[in-house]
């Protein structure tokens, strides 16, 4: 995000106005894009600043808020997963439109019945320490991922490797569905087709040798220990993470696909009020901003920019805590849905460069069904008209009432311009309609540990990066997923179906019908698809960040040339 800072540190760009400790949004009016998605190039070098230039070996990007948990099957935080992906290459990985492409493995093939995979790795790969990667470090990682002590965030299950589930509950010693063939060869034979098996099973590589020293089932608390100092395989090795400030790397010399150009890479820990300011004196050479008209305007008067915009894959928006009673009745849900005026918080916050969500996959994917489901425009008196006939009435002070309790929701928000946006408009649209709202902002690591405890009756955040439909539901909407409380069995097959058949043509009506379901029974408020923006310096060559690599797939190819 760009933002202009006056001596108070009050945001110009917002255009908002401060009274009785809220904030009140201005109406505001946007002039139609002229920036296309794409790479727009710097129109001036020569503006490029000295601090920059200063730096004859090193390109900086911004990052925000990482935990320290550098194994990329451990992270609980998003911040976390980029780094690990600068330190660990995939067996396969994702070209800009969302193809699987080889990676560490050069090739693989699925049996006719799509059940057995055999993965085929490219010759002479090492670990960055100079020791060999073969197929039983891949037979490693996936046995770890189905370790009973296992908790992190990849359900390997949802591969469905025979003998998985019977290692995982002790009834054997090994998984009966990973052989190793030899040193370049595994396969992998599952229990039942799935269409995000092959990239289930095609993530980063762990050592066996430096993470599974004496590996026993039921203990990973060796392998925890290496959370902050990781052996990976991709492009830069990892050094230091000074937290509040900084996480550094060098090229990785075994990197498979030769030395990266550059010798040192740092993550710079910036925050919206500083990554522009950072960026605009030479601080950092990249960094992501918000899509809005004023911002990528800024962007362009520093001249050395190369702008780069691009549709996400993400989607934002407001989770229900279904274990909470007000919120098990769907007419609440739906309620709050119809009296939050989501199109003006898209507005403030994007300004063209977003739209409004009604479904839990972006406009991007194949998935995408813009005319399937309601959409719920804003429509107090139908929201008032919903917890009417739920029973909640106004109170004394207008605040709806049902069996002595207020109807009073607290919301977990972390500091960031979408929530900076969100909290003012929806606790003005809910007072409305008789709904007090209390917000909690807290750092995104405390909101994360707060939402996993319960401790909540909404929470705002975004999804990652989907690279399939089948991610944007599984982890969020499923029974098993057992995030919010939500469930419902019409959903729970939805998503088993979609994930069970290859083929795109026979997938896409089961997603439109369970985002249909998903519409009429609602676990979530959708916010909003976002445009993704960022910027590099003109002093590097080579960032060209996608939805499905982020930056970290330019790595390989980024050159310092002024």
């Amino acid at each position: 995000m760009v933002r202009l800072i006056n001596k108070h540190n009050i945001p110009f760009h917002l255009k908002t106005a401060l009274f009785s400790g809220m904030i009140a949004f201005s109406t505001m009016t946007f002039a139609e894009s002229t920036l296309k998605e794409g790479i727009t190039p710097a129109t001036d070098i020569s503006q490029i600043p000295t601090t920059a230039k200063l730096r004859k070996d090193t390109v900086v990007a911004g990052i925000s808020e990482p935990q320290g948990i550098f194994n990329p099957y451990f992270f609980v935080n998003g911040w976390d997963e980029n780094v690990t992906n600068v330190i660990f290459s995939r067996l396969i990985d994702w070209d800009s439109h969302g193809n699987l492409v080889p990676g560490l493995a050069e090739s693989w093939t699925v049996s006719p019945d799509k059940k057995v995979y055999t993965l085929k790795l490219r010759h002479n790969l090492t670990f960055s320490d100079g020791s060999p990667l073969t197929a039983k470090d891949v037979a490693f990682t996936l046995t770890v991922l189905y370790d009973p002590k296992y908790d992190g965030d990849t359900d390997i299950t949802l591969a469905n490797i025979a003998g998985g589930a019977e290692y995982k509950a002790g009834k054997a010693d090994s998984i009966s569905g990973l052989k190793v063939i030899d040193p370049l060869t595994l396969q992998v034979t599952t229990t039942q087709p799935g269409a995000t098996t092959l990239a289930k099973i095609g993530g980063p590589v762990l050592s066996a040798a430096y993470y599974g020293k004496g590996y026993q089932r039921g203990n990973l608390d060796y392998l925890r220990t290496l959370h902050g100092k990781p052996l990976g395989n991709g492009p830069y090795v990892y050094e230091k993470y000074i937290p509040g400030q900084e996480i550094r790397f060098h090229a990785n010399t075994h990197f498979y696909l030769g030395t990266p150009p550059t010798p040192r890479f740092i993550y710079r820990i910036t925050n919206p009020s500083t990554n522009f300011q950072l960026f605009q004196t030479g601080e950092t050479d990249y960094d992501s901003f918000t899509s809005r008209p004023d911002d990528i305007e800024q962007l362009k008067l520093l001249g050395f920019a190369n702008i780069n915009l691009y549709g996400s894959s993400d989607y934002s928006k407001i989770e229900f805590n279904v274990h909470r009673p007000a919120l098990q009745d769907v007419k609440v849900r739906q309620a709050l849905i119809f009296g939050l005026d989501r199109q003006k918080l898209i507005d403030v916050v994007y300004q063209g460069y977003g739209k409004v969500a009604i479904e839990p996959i972006a406009p991007i994917s194949w998935a995408y069904n813009a005319d399937g489901v309601n959409p719920y425009h804003y429509d107090p008196l139908q929201a008032k008209k919903l917890l009417d006939e739920a029973g909640w009435k106004p109170g004394p002070d207008g605040i709806r009432v049902k069996d002595g309790k207020r109807l009073e929701l607290t919301l977990l928000a972390s500091k960031k311009v979408l929530n900076d946006a969100l909290i003012p408009i929806a606790k003005e649209n809910w007072q409305q309609i008789g709904v007090l709202l209390k917000p909690q902002v807290v750092d995104f690591n405390a909101l994360m540990a707060q939402r996993k405890a319960g401790n909540y009756d909404l929470a705002s955040f975004s999804t990652s990066t989907l690279n399939d439909p089948h991610d944007g539901v599984w982890d969020y909407y499923s029974t098993e997923a057992k995030v919010s409380g939500y469930a419902n069995p019409q959903v729970d097959k939805l998503i088993n179906e979609g994930n069970a058949v290859l083929d795109v043509a026979q997938r896409k009506p089961i997603y439109h019908q369970l985002y249909k379901v998903l519409a009429d029974d609602p676990p979530v408020i959708l916010l909003g698809y976002r445009q993704v923006l960022s910027a590099s310096s003109a002093r590097v060559t080579g960032f060209k960040p996608d939805i499905y690599n982020g930056l970290t797939g330019s790595l390989p190819d980024v050159k310092i040339v002024q």
